[in-house]
């Protein structure tokens, strides 16, 4: 590759979650919401497209803004947020979109002659007597839909299924969530509108019994794929977090629970039972790309759940076609661990403070927001060139950054404090192998210090001081 890739793998200033990652000639290309850094809303920018040749994925480029919010004729007056959308190709050899509006009971559809061109509308997915999919009375919500097309047969997967009660009422004034039922799959008619046919796939938490998918059951997020003869459903799971699969040999049938692939704060992986980063809901799915299989998910920043960047690992195949799963790294696509040069502070996939992490919901508690760190951006949305950066680390508060493997003598680190030390170290818990006393100082100053990285390892930064300090950058030299 032309550079080294990092995760998030996109430019620190864009936002683009849920992101559904399809190879259309040879490029990938990433589909997904789009948030607007500071909003506490989700998904308010229009839809963007960005693509990198199959060959070097560090070569990303922006490709534009595809669709408009008010394009759909449903959302000229209520300027409804567009949700998770996916794309795929019809047997005319178009590319068609889906999307939700909010929480309205529709999906709209959308059609290009190009993968990232200029997204026109086409019309609302639908009932052969016309009704809109969504207002049946047996219809799961339309919800974050995934649309595969199976040698010329289109599927579209939808629903939404949240376990908490509270949610399900606050919902039901606006769609026909009646319970955790798990989802629905569609099989479209040719037209890529009209509804042939509707199946439950998999099983939320009031019909899981007895089924394998306990506690994972769906919750949203569905993402439908197939290789080497397999489907595979992607999915997020009512633990929110994560992201799960199921395989079957059919498409709309027979589904059977696979595992966990990902999860936005390493829960779970290697049986960890503590939370490594502030976390929040989960959406992606699995591409192929050079005969390797990745994961693409999403991460959380700026004390919110609304402001989330797209992150993505390899995943290690078990042979019989299943997927182990990922940890949660800062080289992600990179194929290896990161060299000399600088880095953002903001590439930290491992982010507490003392007394652990939570979820990321924390800007409406000021209090609550004092007292962890975050990842925040300096310079407004999509202005200029943004610099991440981990802001309000507090005594015992840990950053990691996975994985490095190089040469260097010395780490230069950049930060601005109330003073104290910032000890360097290989695993979060341990030891510290190099230390760094900070000024008090709110302007940013860089401080040196002489480190020797052993094969391949972590880097961690823990505070400790009686103030805050907020970490820039660093540079391994």
């Amino acid at each position: 590759m032309k550079n080294q890739v990092l995760n998030p793998y996109l430019p620190s200033y864009e936002y683009v979650p849920d992101g559904e990652p399809h190879v259309f000639g040879d490029r990938l290309y990433i589909f997904g919401s789009h948030d607007r850094y500071g909003a506490k809303a989700f998904c308010e920018n229009d839809y963007v497209c960005w693509s990198a040749p199959l060959d070097d994925l560090s070569d990303w480029r922006y490709d534009g803004i595809i669709y408009r919010k008010r394009q759909d004729p449903k959302n000229k007056i209520l300027n409804s947020t567009m949700y998770a959308p996916d794309v795929c190709s019809g047997a005319d050899g178009r590319y068609y979109l889906y999307y939700g509006l909010n929480f309205l009971p529709v999906f709209g559809v959308a059609v290009c002659d190009t993968p990232a061109g200029t997204y026109e509308f086409l019309g609302h997915v639908r009932h052969p007597d016309g009704k809109l999919y969504g207002r049946g009375k047996n219809d799961a919500f339309p919800f974050d839909p995934g649309v595969l097309n199976d040698d010329g047969r289109i599927y579209l997967c939808s629903g939404f299924s949240p376990k908490d009660g509270l949610m399900r009422r606050g919902i039901d004034a606006l769609s026909r969530v009646k319970g955790a039922n798990g989802n629905q799959i569609l099989e479209l008619c040719g037209d890529m509108l009209t509804v042939k046919s509707v199946k439950p796939l998999i099983p939320g938490t009031d019909n899981s019994k007895g089924t394998g998918f306990e506690g994972h059951e769906f919750y949203e997020a569905s993402s439908l794929r197939k290789f080497n003869g397999k489907y595979y459903f992607i999915y997020s799971t009512v633990a929110s977090h994560e992201l799960a699969y199921a395989v079957s040999e059919q498409p709309d049938r027979g589904f059977r629970f696979g595992g966990v692939l990902h999860s936005n704060c390493d829960l779970g992986f290697n049986g960890n039972s503590r939370p490594l980063a502030f976390w929040g809901n989960n959406h992606g799915s699995i591409e192929c790309i050079g005969g390797k299989y990745y994961v693409f998910g999403h991460r959380h920043t700026n004390y919110r759940e609304c402001n989330r960047q797209g992150v993505a690992e390899e995943l290690t195949g078990d042979g019989n076609g299943g997927f182990a799963m990922a940890e949660m790294t800062s080289c992600g696509l990179n194929g290896k661990p990161l060299g000399t040069g600088k880095y953002e502070a903001g590439i930290a996939c491992n982010l507490f403070a003392a007394s652990g992490a939570e979820k990321s919901v924390f800007f409406r508690d000021k209090a609550k927001t004092s007292l962890y760190p975050c990842i925040m951006q300096k310079g407004p949305d999509r202005e200029g060139a943004p610099c991440q950066y981990i802001h309000n680390m507090r005594r015992g508060s840990v950053a990691g950054f996975k994985y490095f493997e190089c040469d260097c003598t010395q780490i230069t680190v950049t930060a601005r404090s109330d003073g104290g030390t910032l000890e360097i170290l290989f695993s979060p818990d341990g030891e510290p192998v190099a230390k760094i006393r900070l000024e008090d100082s709110r302007d940013e100053a860089e401080y040196t210090t002489r480190l020797k990285i052993p094969g391949k390892q972590a880097l961690y930064f823990r505070y400790a001081g009686e103030g805050s300090a907020d970490i820039m950058s660093f540079r391994l030299a």
